[in-house]
């Protein structure tokens, strides 16, 4: 008789919290027993207090077969700081794991991480990065770039690794593959890719106004009319906050030319808070709206 299929939970970034993925095991030992595999989307250290009790029950998972990981920004910040490319900085927590008497060996192990895992539910195949993937390439397009990237980075010669690492992105198109596959934030129409936010940011000093009018005729080509600055929201990330100034404006006259989209369309008020918004935006909206 063949047994349940194995359940795939996914993981978002642990980042050294112990406590809460101890009880995330606990909760999926209690629904699935040992028929469950993590799939952990990288960030396993960072910010929290056990970074090195993470990878330890990571890796124990890993090698029972009831895990995946791939790495994450974080972990590529650990191994840059470790090899003197990277300065500490203040929110960094994962000293214990530089200060561990077997550091070298769990840099080691993570230099060996995979950039990409893949899989299937049902009849979708899918993959499994940190952070974003090139939209035109195929599955097994990505699949062979992020294979040489990570034959580089988990060579038997660390200097390898230590090359991969400060090479310019510009002229090495395996950095710039990694750097894609965990750290950007936001893309371009071109294919380019940032570890920025997604536009919108306000020069030093700038007025939040100007900013507004600056960003649209960047994106849209056209600066709002009679634009009302109505609050401020702020959202908190575990190493930044986030300010966002809400306007209430009108339409200007003139045509829509998209800079950094695709399409675009009109929305009513009411037909935007239908729209599958994230906690930020809804909080934005809800103020605008008041």
């Amino acid at each position: 008789m063949l047994g349940a299929p194995m359940q795939p939970i996914f993981v978002g970034d642990v980042q050294g919290c112990t406590e809460e993925l101890d009880e995330l095991l606990e909760r999926a030992a209690a629904d699935y027993g040992e028929r469950f595999e993590l799939w952990l989307v990288g960030d396993l250290i960072n910010r929290g207090p056990g970074n090195l009790a993470v990878l330890r029950r990571v890796r124990e998972l890993v090698d029972a077969g009831r895990a995946r990981c791939v790495l994450g920004n974080h972990e590529i910040g650990l191994l840059m700081t470790a090899t003197g490319l990277r300065e500490r900085k203040p929110l960094d927590s994962f000293g214990d794991v530089l200060g561990a008497p077997d550091a070298a060996e769990w840099l080691a192990w993570l230099r060996r991480r995979p950039l990409l895992e893949t899989g299937q539910i049902g009849h979708q195949r899918f993959a499994m990065v940190h952070a974003s993937v090139h939209p035109d390439w195929s599955l097994a397009e990505l699949e062979r770039r992020a294979r040489r990237v990570e034959a580089r980075l988990g060579a038997a010669d660390p200097r390898e690794a230590d090359a991969l690492l400060a090479a310019d992105p510009s002229r090495d198109p395996d950095r710039d593959l990694l750097g894609r596959l965990t750290q950007a934030r936001s893309v371009t129409r071109a294919g380019g890719w940032s570890a920025e936010l997604p536009g919108g940011e306000l020069a030093a000093r700038e007025p939040p106004a100007r900013g507004l009018a600056r960003t649209l005729r960047e994106r849209i080509g056209m600066a709002p009319a009679h634009a009302l600055r109505v609050g401020e929201v702020k959202h908190g990330f575990t190493h930044r906050t986030l300010r966002l100034h809400v306007f209430r404006a009108e339409a200007p006259a003139g045509r829509v030319r998209l800079r950094e989209f695709d399409a675009h369309r009109w929305l009513s008020r009411a037909a935007l808070g239908e729209l599958p918004l994230s906690a930020l935006a809804k909080k934005a909206l809800g103020l605008a709206n008041a």
